[in-house]
């Protein structure tokens, strides 16, 4: 009998678990985060609503195994190319320069740090909690997993003031996790706390050990088919670290995060990455979330008068520390972009969730109290996104244009790079210093930046490393190579060499390198055109050409193309959707991350490309 409800209890779990997205969907609730959405679910099938669900062996297990990945993801969802001081400061539309995303940054974590040690020790003397550093982590914590989808949705993630709000919340998660691991050494003995030095000792091991062996060929040959060596290494990874974390006295979600850490400065492939992702917040994280609510009892907070109290306090508390610091920003930027990011920032999740279930076992607080904190962190998640996208301005100038360097001027590049600067795009065209001959090209003419020649020290002395799309076009197929390689080394996204030979094709197309042929292209048109004139045709008219898109407005998410509201000259050609190509139909959805190929009248297009991209005509 006890079996058979366990199963029916996990059978409860993982419907709810299934059907909560689905009805955010159905419901048009994209506002509300899905982790929250299971939260409230949970609430409604748990102790605090029907009390469907007895916790056993099972669940227990599987909501454990949920946490931990929870924190193994969280870690990988930092970002350490955020911690580059050395992008160049462009100047905002008010006429002032960026700030330094990583010295403003440091600069308001520390300031949010400080506030929230100041304000934890005003709830110890006005007597509603007793242990200040828990409380201080509770109210300095931020939640990525809020942060980051709603920079992405605001198409802010580029942004400086965008990098600002997410180096903050990557600080924060950094430095809460290693301080709370460090609380719970300390309330526990005190005197092993020098053992978490063992514990990130063996994850640099682990590190080196890893980056030694990532690149080798063998490996990359198990990486696919029912192998997956890549997915294998990462579960080891996590449970070789969990493993050290429980031996040397820490908490296992230490060891998770830890984990998550590695492998994000692993820089994986994002093939895996999205393997993992499926795997956690398509199964375990879903359990965990849900049995969250389920164990969270609301009613039992208004028996306590001085814990209802607490919550608006607590939500107080959680604004004033980040508004306060964020303040800083006023010198760059406008009140409403301060006072939104604020709210942002106030958001707060799975770390507060992991420190009042921490700070439950080992008797620091008490059940309830840790059911409050749980409560505030849910309602955050909730008011905070919303809060950020009604306050914050978004007109056009906060949207950057993709930089673009072009590397040699010549018949091909300037009326390309001509084109490009009456559209999305900010080009730069770099040519070599010339003489005064009658061929020169004018440098005034076309805004050409010059430099001393086509070599990687003369390019050391420009901005070219700071742009989204690099074509490199000089008339020496090996300078192309060359150039082409480097900066693809140097980290610039995109990189499109023009190369004739075949031979340094295959090697750049290796290192990630787009190549492009003029003897190759001029034949491919010349056969289209004979075989498909009116296919040219469509190419070539600059009225009537292909257009790519990529759908970033979480308002058209799920919505089909029957229902789409635009009714400009626009068709929709194909759709792209990772790896698939899609014939659109009247029933065919569309989904953040799409590529939509569109064709029709260019001044169509561009309101189109911005409806779908920045929703600034709603």
């Amino acid at each position: 009998m006890e079996h058979g409800l366990s199963v029916t209890s996990l059978l409860i779990v993982i419907l709810v678990a299934f059907l909560t997205p689905l009805l955010l969907h159905r419901l048009r609730l994209t506002v509300i985060p899905v982790v929250v959405a299971e939260i409230l679910m949970g609430l409604l099938i748990g102790k605090s609503g029907f009390n469907l669900v007895e916790s056993d062996m099972w669940i227990e297990t599987l909501s454990t195994l949920g946490f931990i990945f929870l924190m193994f993801l969280s870690g990988l969802e930092i970002d350490f190319k955020a911690f580059s001081a050395g992008n160049k400061r462009s100047k905002l539309p008010n006429g002032k320069f960026e700030p330094n995303t990583f010295l403003a940054s440091t600069i308001i974590f520390s300031g949010i740090f400080i506030i929230s040690l100041l304000l934890s020790y005003l709830f110890v003397l006005t007597g509603f909690i007793d242990n200040a550093l828990l409380m201080t982590l509770i109210i300095s914590t931020i939640s990525l997993g809020v942060v980051v989808p709603t920079l992405k949705e605001a198409h802010l993630m580029k942004t400086a003031i965008g990098q600002i709000i997410l180096l903050v919340a990557v600080i924060a998660d950094l430095v809460t996790m290693i301080l709370l691991a460090v609380f719970v050494s300390l309330k526990e003995g005190g005197g092993n706390t020098w053992l978490l030095l063992v514990l990130f000792g063996a994850g640099v091991i682990l590190y080196f050990v890893v980056k030694l062996f990532k690149n080798r060929t063998f490996l990359e040959t198990m990486a696919t088919g029912t192998v997956q060596i890549g997915t294998r290494g990462v579960f080891t990874l996590i449970i070789v670290l969990v493993a050290i974390s429980e031996t040397v006295g820490a908490e296992n979600i230490l060891g998770a995060f830890l984990a998550g850490v590695l492998v994000s400065l692993m820089s994986p492939n994002p093939e895996l990455v999205h393997k993992l992702d499926s795997f956690g917040y398509g199964f375990l994280i879903p359990i965990f979330f849900v049995m969250v609510g389920v164990d969270l009892d609301i009613w039992s907070l208004f028996g306590d008068p001085k814990l209802l109290l607490l919550i608006p306090l607590l939500l107080i508390a959680l604004f004033i520390s980040k508004i306060i610091p964020v303040y800083l920003l006023k010198i760059w930027y406008d009140v409403k972009t301060v006072v939104a990011s604020g709210f942002l920032l106030t958001s707060t999740l799975s770390l507060v969730i992991a420190a009042a279930t921490i700070g439950e076992r080992i008797g620091v607080i008490t059940k309830e109290m840790g059911g409050m904190f749980i409560l505030v962190a849910v309602i955050t998640s909730i008011f905070t996104p919303i809060a950020f996208k009604k306050l914050f301005p978004f007109e056009a100038e906060h949207i950057k244009k993709t930089r673009v360097a072009i590397i040699g001027a010549n018949q091909f590049t300037l009326p390309v790079y001509s084109e490009l600067k009456t559209g999305a795009f900010e080009p730069t065209l770099y040519h070599k210093t010339q003489g005064k001959s009658d061929n020169a090209i004018s440098p005034s003419l076309f805004d050409i930046t010059e430099i001393e020649d086509f070599s990687v020290d003369a390019l050391n002395e420009t901005d070219v490393y700071e742009v989204d799309i690099a074509v490199i076009t000089t008339g020496d197929e090996r300078i192309n190579a060359e150039l082409g390689s480097m900066l693809k080394e140097k980290g610039v996204e995109r990189v499109i060499c023009r190369i004739e030979s075949q031979d340094l094709e295959a090697d750049l197309k290796e290192k990630g390198v787009e190549v492009f042929s003029v003897l190759l292209s001029t034949k491919t048109l010349l056969r289209a055109l004979i075989e498909s004139p009116h296919v040219m045709n469509i190419l070539t008219n600059q009225e009537s050409a292909l257009y790519e898109i990529n759908l970033t407005n979480n308002r058209f998410e799920g919505m089909t193309l029957r229902e789409f509201p635009f009714t400009g000259d626009v068709i929709f050609v194909r759709i792209f959707r990772g790896k698939d190509s899609i014939v659109p139909h009247g029933e065919t959805e569309l989904h953040i991350g799409d590529r939509l190929i569109v064709t029709g009248m260019k001044e169509y297009v561009e309101e189109l490309k911005q409806e779908l991209q920045f929703g600034l005509y709603y």
